[in-house]
C-alpha cells in the first residue's frame, strides 16, 4: 500500500531527513523546502537516472546548463510577460488571497465567505535588480521555466556540435514561480527543479514524435517504480492549451492529495524559435539595458534537398523533479504487519534511487577490530561508485535495520565476531528481510550484481 495521507509522507520525510520546511526555525516560508541528507541523495539519483536515459543512452540528445537569470526581452518574446499569470481574488472578510480557478462554489477556503473581489491577473514571475542601483529598467527575471535558454542557444548548439534534425537538448535546473497558494507539500512550490527536453523535429513529423515521446516518458516513470495502474494519460482540451502549444498530453499520477500532473509532453510547434527569430533583441550586459537594434540571428536550419531554410518544430517532455520525488516516495511507502502486534515502515525504492546503497553495521561499536574491518568494507564498496555507502556504528542492530528500512536502503551488512574468524558477513535484504552469510571475497561481486 502507498501512503494513506500526505501527512504520513511529511512525517517520514522530516523524521528520516528527506525534506524539511525551509527556514523552519523562524516559522518557515510557505512554498519553500530544503532537501536533507537522505532527500538530496534521492533527488540526485532521480535526476541522474533521467540524465542517463536522455543523454548517455541516446545519440541524438545533448545537454546544457543555462543561466537562471533571464533578460526581460526573452520572456517578452516568449509570451510570458503577457500571459504567464493566474487569476487572483481577495477575500474581503479574512483578507486572504486565492487562485480564482481553484475555488469551490466561489467560496473562500479559509472562512467560507463569498464576499470576494473580482479576479485579476497576477504575474507569476520573480523580478530581481541587475547592477548596484535599482533604476527600474535594470532588472531580470528569475526564469519561470528552463526551456527558453535552450531556444536562445539553439544556434550555438547547432554550430558547436554539428547536430542535424531531429535532435534534442536536455536540461535539469531551477525555476521559480510566485505561486499565489503553494500547497500539497512539495507538489506546488515557489522554487523547484525541472527535467526538460526540447526535441527539434521537421514540421510534418511532429505528431509522430509527440506520440513517441509520450510513450517513452510513460515507460520511464514505470521503470522508476511507479505502478502502471497509478498513471494515466490526459489529453488537454484545445481551449485549455498554453499559448505556445498545438497539443499537450499530461501524464497524471494518483498523489496522496489526488490525481494531478506528473509530467507534460507538449507540441510547441515553431512558436519559440519563431518568436525569437522574428523579434529577438540584444541585451547589453555592460549597461544592463536593452539595445534598440534587432538581432540578425536566424534560429532556423537548412533543408539540403529543397535548399531553403525552415524553423523546426519542438516536442517538449517536461517533468518537475520535486513532483517526481513525491511520486516515487509515495509509491515506495509501505506499512507492513510483522509477527504479533509489530509492524514496520519500509521504502521499497528501486535500488538505483535509494539514498543509501548499503549500510555496513558493526555488531559492537566499541570493538576496534570489528569497527576497523567495517570501515574497510565500507571503503571497498564505496570505490565501486554506485552510490553512498553508510557506516552505521550505533551498536543497536534492530534499530539500525528499522532506520534503513524507512530510508529505503536495499541491503544491510553486519560485521560480527564470526566475521573475524571465518571472513563472512551477514547480508540482510530490505524487502524480504532474509539474512544470509556471504564471504568477504564474494561480497563485492554480490553487491555489484545486486545493482546491475
Amino acid at each position: 500500500m502507498t501512503a494513506k495521507t500526505m501527512d504520513e509522507l511529511v512525517s517520514l520525510c522530516k523524521r528520516r531527513g528527506f525534506i524539511f520546511q525551509s527556514n523552519d526555525i523562524y516559522g518557515g516560508i510557505k512554498g519553500l523546502y530544503d532537501y536533507g541528507p537522505m532527500g538530496v541523495e534521492l533527488k540526485n539519483n532521480l535526476k541522474q537516472a533521467w540524465w542517463k536515459s536522455m543523454v548517455y543512452e541516446r545519440d541524438d540528445i545533448e545537454g546544457i546548463d543555462a543561466a537562471i537569470l533571464s533578460a526581460p526581452i526573452v520572456l517578452k518574446q516568449s509570451g510570458h510577460e503577457d500571459t504567464f499569470s493566474d487569476p487572483l481574488v481577495d477575500c474581503k472578510s479574512c483578507k486572504s488571497r486565492w487562485r480564482a480557478d481553484q475555488l469551490i462554489d466561489k467560496k473562500c477556503p479559509n472562512c467560507k465567505s463569498t464576499d470576494l473581489t473580482e479576479p485579476r491577473p497576477f504575474n507569476l514571475m520573480f523580478k530581481t535588480v541587475i547592477g548596484p542601483v535599482d533604476e527600474g529598467s535594470s532588472f531580470a527575471y528569475l526564469r519561470p521555466e528552463t526551456c527558453q535558454q535552450i531556444f536562445t542557444n539553439f544556434k550555438n548548439i547547432l554550430d558547436s556540435t554539428n547536430r542535424s534534425i531531429p535532435f534534442g537538448v536536455a536540461q535539469i535546473g531551477k525555476a521559480f514561480r510566485n505561486e499565489i497558494t503553494p500547497r500539497n507539500f512539495i507538489f506546488r512550490v515557489r522554487e523547484f527543479e525541472q527535467m526538460e527536453l526540447e526535441f527539434f523535429v521537421t514540421p510534418g513529423t511532429d505528431d509522430k514524435w509527440h506520440k513517441y515521446w509520450t510513450d517513452n516518458r510513460l515507460e520511464w516513470w514505470i521503470s522508476q517504480g511507479i505502478r502502471k495502474n497509478k498513471l494515466k494519460l490526459l489529453t488537454i482540451p484545445s481551449k485549455e492549451l498554453a499559448h505556445y502549444s498545438k497539443a499537450t498530453i499530461d501524464i497524471m499520477y494518483e498523489f496522496p492529495h489526488g490525481e494531478e500532473e506528473l509530467e507534460g509532453i507538449a507540441n510547441r510547434t515553431d512558436f519559440d524559435l519563431g518568436s525569437h527569430t522574428k523579434n529577438q533583441k540584444e541585451f547589453s550586459l555592460t549597461s544592463n539595458v536593452l539595445k534598440n537594434n534587432t538581432s540578425t540571428t536566424k534560429l532556423s536550419v537548412q533543408n539540403l534537398e529543397e535548399k531553403q531554410a525552415y524553423i523546426p518544430y519542438v516536442i517538449e517532455p517536461s517533468a518537475g523533479v520535486d513532483r517526481g520525488v513525491l511520486a516515487v516516495l509515495n509509491e515506495a511507502y509501505k506499512e507492513e504487519k510483522l509477527h504479533g502486534e509489530n509492524s514496520r515502515i519500509v521504502l521499497n525504492l528501486k535500488p538505483h534511487l535509494s539514498p543509501i546503497k548499503a549500510a555496513v553495521i558493526p555488531l559492537k561499536k566499541n570493538n576496534e577490530k570489528i569497527v576497523n574491518l567495517s570501515k574497510d568494507i565500507k571503503m571497498n564498496l564505496q570505490k565501486i561508485g554506485l552510490g553512498r555507502i553508510m557506516l552505521e556504528n550505533s551498536g543497536n542492530i534492530g534499530k539500525n535495520y528499522r532506520r534503513h528500512d524507512e530510508i529505503g536502503t536495499p541491503i544491510c551488512i553486519t560485521v560480527d565476531f564470526e566475521t573475524l574468524e571465518d571472513k563472512t558477513v551477514t547480508v540482510r535484504d530490505r524487502d524480504t528481510m532474509e539474512q544470509k552469510r556471504i564471504s568477504l571475497d564474494e561480497l563485492i561481486i554480490y553487491y555489484t550484481k545486486y545493482f546491475n
